[in-house]
C-alpha cells in the first residue's frame, strides 16, 4: 500500500497555522474543527498531528500514544459538544470511498437524525 503523503494538503496547511479554523479541541495529539461545509447541525472533522494518509495508514505506523491520544480527542470532542443524542463517525480512505484530503480525518456528525448510512 503506498501512504505517500503530500505536505502540502489543506489539514497539514491548518495544523502549521498557514490556513485558519474554528477550532474545537486542540491537544498535542490532534486538531478538531467545524467543517467548512457542513452536512449536519454539528459537523467536526478531527485530524491526527502526524503524516498518516489514511485510517489503516494511522493504525499501522502511528504509535500507541498517538492512537490512543487521537481517539481520547475524538472522545472529548464528544463530551464538549454534549452529543447525548447520537453521533455518527466517518472515516474515508481512498478514492472508492471518496476522500477528498490525503490527510487521515474522522467526520463527526450529529445534531439530527442522519437516516441510513448509504443510500442507494
Amino acid at each position: 500500500m503506498n501512504y505517500s503523503y503530500d505536505d502540502q494538503n489543506i489539514f497539514a496547511r491548518i495544523l502549521r497555522g498557514e490556513i485558519p479554523n474554528r477550532t474545537v479541541l486542540e491537544t498535542r495529539h490532534a486538531l478538531a474543527f467545524h467543517d467548512i461545509n457542513p452536512q449536519a447541525p454539528v459537523h467536526v472533522l478531527v485530524i491526527p498531528r502526524g503524516p498518516w494518509v489514511t485510517l489503516d495508514h494511522f493504525i499501522r505506523d502511528a504509535g500507541a500514544d498517538a492512537q490512543l491520544g487521537f481517539w481520547a480527542a475524538v472522545s472529548q470532542v464528544c463530551e464538549l459538544l454534549e452529543l447525548d443524542d447520537g453521533v455518527r463517525f466517518i472515516a474515508n480512505s481512498r478514492d472508492h470511498a471518496h476522500q477528498e484530503v490525503p490527510h487521515f480525518h474522522l467526520h463527526i456528525l450529529a445534531g439530527r437524525p442522519l437516516g441510513p448510512m448509504l443510500a442507494r
